[in-house]
């Protein structure tokens, strides 16, 4: 809570699917000296039995780190985004010559700061998405080659899901090439806004609009429960693993 009259409601959600092991990670936290201000990130880890684990892990604790550091209404919460990216990334690549796994991971993140100017950045086909009520404002346009051709004209969006590629990225940390770093900035989200970050073994089985209503509907905990459940009953036993941060801006009332 702080003194500008709203509170950010927040829950994470992680499954681990069907898949043998979890590899996704995903935190929530509250800046320590800034009330209102806090950074949601997901990181979807690949490479390995524990490779992505330790890749995923890498990204979270680099997050951590950084963000301790941040200094809201001094420093530019863009360019800490962008050396949470460089950073974790560059550690991937540390661990990677020394282990035999190839460890790669996504990066989804937002950071809203204490007078509700929001930032977020991706790597992959991790996304977050800007709920305002329950309509769809924006989301991140993935980082892989389905993305390419529906770009490119070649695909249908609505076709997208099933192509047999559509886990082939173009860009995300750990690889030999340096990860995309695409930025996305709101000046201020409004009262009943809601900032989604998932990997795309939840919003795989969603349109935005399904999404949009459940986060509108049902407080943060129960719609990040509802999101996992449908996810995993629309899998069918075929499901990855999946993790979601969900932060909802709520009036104080009085």
């Amino acid at each position: 809570m702080n003194e500008s009259g709203y509170r950010l409601s927040a829950a994470t959600g992680m499954h681990r699917g069907d898949r043998a092991y979890q590899q996704d990670q995903v935190t929530i936290l509250a800046h320590g000296r800034a009330p209102g201000c806090a950074l949601a990130v997901v990181a979807d880890g690949m490479g390995g039995k524990s490779g992505g684990r330790k890749a995923a892990d890498q990204v979270i604790l680099t997050a951590q780190q950084l963000f301790d550091r941040f200094v809201p209404g001094v420093d530019d919460p863009a360019t800490l985004l962008q050396q949470i990216v460089m950073e974790a990334h560059l550690m991937i690549r540390l661990t990677a010559i020394t282990a035999e796994e190839e460890p790669h991971s996504t990066l989804a993140a937002f950071l809203i700061g204490p007078e509700l100017a929001c930032d977020f950045i991706h790597a992959g086909d991790s996304r977050v998405y800007h709920f305002r009520g329950a309509e769809t404002v924006s989301r991140t346009v993935d980082h892989s080659y389905v993305q390419k051709l529906v770009d490119e004209g070649q695909l249908a969006e609505a076709d997208a899901n099933a192509h047999p590629q559509s886990n082939l990225l173009t860009g995300c940390l750990g690889t030999q090439q340096d990860p995309p770093l695409t930025l996305g900035h709101v000046d201020r989200l409004a009262f009943g806004d809601t900032l989604l970050a998932c990997s795309d073994g939840l919003w795989h089985y969603f349109t935005p609009r399904e999404i949009g209503a459940i986060v509108h509907t049902l407080p943060p905990r129960e719609a990040s429960e509802m999101l996992v459940a449908k996810a995993r009953q629309r899998a069918r036993g075929g499901g990855d693993n999946l993790s979601l941060a969900l932060v909802r801006i709520e009036a104080l009332a009085g």
